[in-house]
């Protein structure tokens, strides 16, 4: 499980996160809604250890990680899938996936057949460069690279962004086999609330740097929610 508790985050002066507070279990996907700019990516990028924290704790399988580098929380677990997806636009796609093989043991270094299972588009693409790819087919393969990496928690940041609704769908329906295998926490940031609604086992709902909803997925006032969504 992650527990992220009293976390204050600054740039600057400005503070961007106050007093956050947040768990992500094995087998749930957990979903963080808000706005534009009121700390959503900054939550994220604290917890894998890309930006620094004022106060409050990490902790990851009850191991305290607040202080760790971020190659140090990948070896303990976590993947992040940035917003952007943050693809080598020169390095084709095998190679794109295979520096995922960066915090493996040089015995598990390979990509799991599972990999074109859930991205089968992948299979027929694995020897063109990752910059020719369309916007859907990088966040698919932003997203393979971070499982290669046999991550225990999964961090994505939009995934739906720019995205054309069929690969959504496509997308939705990956993270749902990944939740039900019940073996890694997923921690999802997501403006599309449809998207969202369907697979938050949990949410929270961020109002400038601060947790104002936060509950079940299935006791989700749906109404209520919106109003922090619209502009």
């Amino acid at each position: 499980m992650l527990e992220v508790a009293g976390l204050d985050l600054y740039y600057g002066a400005s503070q961007a996160l106050r007093r956050v507070n947040l768990t992500a279990q094995k087998g749930e996907a957990t979903c963080i809604l808000g706005r534009n700019g009121v700390g959503k990516t900054s939550l994220l990028r604290a917890i894998f250890g890309l930006q620094p924290i004022r106060a409050g704790q990490i902790r990851w399988e009850g191991k305290d990680i607040t202080g760790l580098a971020p190659y140090d929380r990948a070896r303990s677990g976590l993947a992040l899938v940035p917003q952007g997806r943050e693809i080598f636009p020169r390095l084709t796609v095998r190679e794109n996936l295979e520096t995922g093989f960066a915090i493996l043991p040089r015995g598990e270094r390979r990509i799991p057949e599972e990999i074109y299972t859930l991205f089968p588009v992948l299979k027929g693409m694995l020897g063109r460069q990752g910059g020719d790819l369309s916007g859907g087919q990088q966040q698919q393969l932003a997203i393979a690279r971070a499982l290669v990496m046999k991550p225990r928690l999964l961090i994505l940041d939009e995934p739906t962004e720019g995205i054309q609704p069929s690969i959504i769908k496509d997308i939705g329906r990956v993270i749902e086999s990944l939740v039900a295998r019940g073996d890694m926490a997923i921690l999802l940031v997501e403006q599309y609330f449809e998207f969202a609604r369907d697979l938050a086992s949990t949410y929270i709902v961020l109002e400038r740097g601060e947790v104002v909803l936060a509950g079940r997925g299935s006791e989700m006032n749906e109404a209520e929610v919106r109003t922090y969504l619209t502009v």
